[in-house]
């Protein structure tokens, strides 16, 4: 495993922080999988397939029942499809910047493989760009002028922070509190911040009591895990023959 993380990170640094996706293939987004190895393993045998991308929108470890069989499963297929499969980061791939909780994957290793599962997951992209204009990432947006500058996001920095750990609320405002570390933001930043990176819709995971939907259907929030109970796992298809308005126009389908 340990091989096989570093060839991962090698391909990561590679491919920077911020992923351009073609115009001319299916783009699948997934949820976070949280050590369910069977999810991840079905939307492979379904979705990975000439003509298609996928992207998975992090948190790969911890609460599910097989937190380093997923993570193993998904390094090995980005390995073998460097082009087509594509693993953001999420908060609990975070833990080179500081312990958090749960953590029972991180908890389970010894100390020299946390290090070395932490360094080599610190080089994950944080985002996704589809040129239909749609962002993809793991939580909230980052408070930037434009898309590079999420290349230059450090590990640990507040837009870090924003894009791995942050919530999103249905308020009026830029900001609606910091609940047990994870900062939550209102509609006003919703909106500038999609119309200053003239994205039409953000598909992102991480906040599992989240609407589906949004400000106003631009905001899409799913989930591809059986870890968090009642949730039904589910993938977003944005198609090549797809017109881009908001994220109701990407198809949900349940796996």
């Amino acid at each position: 495993m340990l091989d096989l993380l570093e060839k991962a990170a090698e391909v990561f640094r590679q491919q920077g922080r911020l992923i351009r996706l073609p115009n001319d293939k299916t783009a699948v987004f997934v949820g976070d999988t949280h050590g369910d190895r069977e999810a991840s393993q079905e939307v492979l045998d379904r979705f990975l397939k000439p003509g298609h991308v996928l992207v998975f929108l992090g948190d790969y470890v911890d609460r599910g029942p097989d937190s380093e069989g997923n993570l193993r499963l998904l390094l090995e297929a980005k390995l073998a499809h460097p082009g087509q499969v594509f693993l953001l980061m999420g908060n609990h791939e975070g833990w080179a910047v500081a312990p958090f909780s749960p953590a029972d994957f991180w908890h389970s290793l010894p100390p020299y493989e946390q290090e070395t599962y932490a360094q080599a997951l610190a080089h994950l992209p944080l985002a996704a760009w589809h040129p239909k204009g749609l962002l993809a990432l793991h939580g909230a947006l980052p408070d930037v002028e434009e898309l590079e500058e999420i290349e230059g996001i450090q590990l640990g920095s507040g837009n870090w922070r924003h894009i791995t750990w942050g919530d999103w609320d249905e308020v009026p405002g830029y900001w609606a509190g910091d609940y047990f570390g994870r900062p939550t933001f209102g509609r006003d930043f919703f909106f500038e911040i999609m119309d200053r990176l003239g994205a039409k819709a953000l598909v992102r995971s991480h906040q599992p009591h989240a609407p589906t939907y949004l400000f106003g259907d631009r905001c899409l929030t799913i989930f591809t895990s059986s870890a968090y109970g009642g949730t039904e796992r589910t993938v977003a298809v944005l198609r090549p023959e797809t017109s881009l308005r908001d994220a109701r126009d990407l198809e949900l389908i349940s796996i």
